[in-house]
């Protein structure tokens, strides 16, 4: 099976910009390749795809790339076949889902991908990359026909992955409760990519980079917690 994935927790980090902490990541994978094909159906703040896709267009600009919103073109399925990358990015993953299946893209993107076309994914767009939905933190603003997702992944990711804080005063459920409720109904491993934190997939290999960790929630035992720089590579091999 050939992957090359780049799936980011978070499009942004307190105190710097639109992907500034991910590029040398987003150079690395993209390599000599030009042409980037952008995925805005997440809407982020409820902007319009064009609006969207300009953001996204400039960014990476500044980093030697041509990008194209799939939106702007009738024959999405044409786009997808000669892209040479894929970025889905962030916003609202239950209205990104939403999109992929109205328009009939998952099966188009899911082949595109596993032929080796790179795929980079930035927190809603790294949570379609795995099995399901389920694990997101965003309101079902829109009723997907299904939460399975693209599945280039065997596990579940949650972005943005909050640890308790000592001093909060929040009485609501943490993010590890939540997920354990999770746990409870279904078997799908979880991880939850902090601030900061990506998974590189290449082939049957992840590896843990970027600046923060992950906590690793699998049904029945307790939580592991990777550092960066760590080899993930069972969470391929759980799903054998």
């Amino acid at each position: 099976m050939e992957r090359d994935l780049l799936l980011i927790s978070n499009s942004k980090l307190y105190g710097s910009g639109y992907l500034d902490h991910c590029e040398s990541q987003i150079v690395e994978i993209l390599g000599d390749r030009k042409e980037v094909l952008f995925v805005p159906f997440a809407r982020p703040g409820g902007m319009t795809f064009d609006q969207y896709t300009h953001t996204a267009r400039e960014r990476f600009k500044r980093m030697g790339f041509n990008l194209r919103g799939i939106h702007e073109s009738n024959n999405s399925y044409m786009e997808i076949q000669r892209a040479e990358a894929i970025f889905i990015g962030g916003g609202n993953t239950f209205l990104l889902l939403d999109q992929l299946y109205v328009r009939d893209l998952i099966a188009d993107i899911f082949d595109k991908v596993l032929e080796g076309t790179p795929f980079i994914g930035s927190s809603a767009g790294s949570n379609v990359a795995g099995s399901t939905i389920m694990t997101t933190n965003d309101m079902p603003i829109a009723y997907p026909r299904s939460f399975d997702a693209l599945g280039l992944v065997p596990f579940n990711i949650n972005p943005h992955y909050l640890d308790p804080s000592p001093d909060s005063k929040h009485m609501g459920e943490t993010r590890e409760a939540r997920i354990k409720e999770y746990h409870v109904f279904n078997d799908t491993t979880v991880v939850g990519l902090r601030e900061g934190a990506m998974l590189r997939v290449r082939d049957n290999k992840v590896s843990l980079i970027g600046n923060a960790g992950a906590r690793v929630f699998r049904k029945g035992q307790e939580p592991t917690e990777h550092l960066p720089g760590e080899s993930l590579d069972f969470l391929l091999e759980d799903s054998k």
